[in-house]
């Protein structure tokens, strides 16, 4: 029998949100600092700059993670690669090159605990089955059930992934299940949008996930392409039919720094060029494991 302590039961942490057998542990303020980092730990702890963990009770279940997100694990708990063969192996690879995961994420079962390495990053839990199939955002995944059918979708066309910015192929979930995502932005702030046989249109890639029901494309915002860069909006994402969108009202792909690093890193931009020549290279990483 395993137990812990100083752990549910210290002050400084907190659980902020639960959801089936995942808790979302929030560490009020960094404890392990130094007179040269004090006064910065101590301002980011005011600004919601936290770190933040994942814990998994397992019950039984088995669980899916992203390569290297586990930190500790106690009890009777057995870990896989999740890989039944080569094909599938082959598939899993390919699969990375394009969506930005690892290619092979480890599969935890058994009775016991599951901590997941601290982020500074927010944690996003999700019920997936209200969602039917959910589609993520490249770099979201943390962990999930392995009762959910993990699937790579395309792209309906070269360039809602290339000009839209939510990249070629994307990971989605389906069936019943909890995921736990990172997200720059917490839930708090994240918009959730319905539709029912409509349309969405977005100016930016600020969609963190949506429904694989709806059909994503990119679009003039007006009806010509002079009338939209008279506008100043351009091309905007749109999403059509029946379905949900989780909506972030600020950039999702701006940078959440710990206290550790440098106040100079710059937010990334890209121009559409850039986002050309980096889908193109996800495509030729995909070819180059056929030569």
């Amino acid at each position: 029998m395993v137990t812990q302590s100083n752990l549910l039961d210290n002050g400084n942490i907190n659980v902020i949100s639960e959801l089936g057998n995942f808790k979302v542990l929030e560490h009020e303020k960094d404890l392990s600092v130094s007179s040269w980092n004090a006064v910065t730990e101590y301002f980011a702890s005011r600004m919601n700059v936290r770190r933040r963990q994942v814990m998994i009770d397992l019950k039984g279940g088995s669980y899916t993670l992203q390569a290297g997100a586990m930190q500790w694990m106690s009890g009777n708990i057995t870990m896989g690669s999740g890989v039944t063969g080569v094909g599938n192996f082959l598939g899993k690879v390919v699969a990375s090159k394009v969506t930005g995961e690892s290619a092979v994420k480890p599969v935890y079962q058994g009775e016991g605990t599951l901590m997941l390495e601290p982020t500074y990053r927010y944690i996003l839990l999700i019920d997936v089955s209200k969602w039917g199939t959910i589609v993520l955002d490249d770099g979201l995944f943390l962990a999930c059930d392995s009762s959910l059918q993990q699937k790579v979708v395309a792209r309906s066309n070269l360039s809602s992934a290339v000009l839209g910015g939510e990249g070629l192929f994307n990971l989605s979930l389906t069936g019943n299940g909890i995921v736990a995502c990172e997200s720059s932005v917490p839930m708090e702030e994240l918009i959730i949008v319905t539709l029912k046989d409509d349309v969405m249109k977005i100016d930016g890639n600020m969609a963190v996930a949506w429904s694989g029901s709806l059909d994503f494309t990119v679009e003039k915002a007006g009806k010509s392409l002079i009338g939209s860069a008279a506008s100043g909006e351009g091309l905007v994402n749109v999403y059509r039919g029946t379905g949900k969108i989780l909506l972030a009202p600020t950039s999702k792909n701006s940078i959440v720094n710990t206290p550790e690093q440098s106040d100079s890193q710059t937010s990334p931009s890209s121009s559409n060029s850039d986002k050309v020549l980096n889908a193109l290279d996800k495509i030729g990483d995909v070819m180059d494991l056929f030569n």
